[in-house]
């Protein structure tokens, strides 16, 4: 069968327990290989050398390093979602409580390997498939915390959606230029701060006159919705 290496879906889904241990292996082969040397450089082939695997091997699995790349993206959102309790019971009662729980998963998420996070945002693909699941992410990211400010009664804003939005927004595009940025930062005063912020924010209430000219906001923005790779990613 002739092989088609343009898709980024992983050509074989293991059945078995070696044939996923193999794909573990090749996935974090990548990420260090991402790491190390970058996207463009990060070739297949050192990557199935670093795996230990032969070219082909890497080729079974998945067609081309843009599949790679999504794969290591996907497992990262599904690790920011899998650190959200469903409900109210597994959270502090406060809102800066919440808030704090919500930063400090999205410190900790950004924290395995920052240098591969910067590879995946600002190196990768701009596929649609892939702006697709970040988009779908950053959707589910805000709902869960629309939900959550909804019905907390310490939150005072005009708008719980917009409020959502831009607690998302704000938390996933800060959090990675700091912690995928040049430099060392204190993570628990950077985590004081921002839940600091977001604290007073939310339960400030609202600006006594809306601004002047407001009106709809619309193209690609972190409040529109749009996909962009350099979005939410926690």
């Amino acid at each position: 069968m002739a092989s088609d290496r343009r898709g980024l879906q992983p050509r074989k889904q293991p059945r078995q327990v070696r044939a996923e241990l193999t794909r573990q292996r090749i996935l974090d082969a990548a990420a260090r290989v991402f790491a190390e040397y970058g996207y463009a450089a990060g070739t297949t082939n050192r990557i199935a050398e670093r795996a230990g695997v032969s070219i082909g091997s890497l080729y079974q699995y998945y067609p081309n390093k843009d599949a790679i790349l999504v794969e290591l993206l996907t497992r990262h959102l599904d690790a920011g979602m899998a650190a959200a309790p469903l409900d109210r019971e597994g959270l502090p009662e406060s809102i800066e409580g919440i808030i704090r729980f919500f930063v400090r998963g999205v410190v900790e998420n950004h924290r395995d390997d920052p240098k591969l996070l910067r590879v995946m945002i600002e190196q990768g693909p701009r596929a649609p498939e892939l702006l697709e699941r970040v988009a779908d992410h950053e959707q589910r990211r805000i709902a869960y915390v629309r939900a959550l400010l909804g019905r907390h009664p310490q939150v005072r804003v005009a708008d719980t959606d917009i409020a959502a939005r831009l607690v998302v927004s704000t938390v996933e595009m800060v959090v990675h230029r700091v912690m995928a940025g040049p430099g060392q930062v204190d993570a628990a005063r950077f985590e004081d701060e921002l839940v600091a912020m977001l604290t007073r924010y939310l339960t400030g209430g609202p600006a006594s006159a809306p601004a002047s000219g407001s009106g709809s906001l619309s193209g690609s923005g972190p409040l529109s919705g749009s996909g962009s790779v350099s979005g939410p990613l926690g």
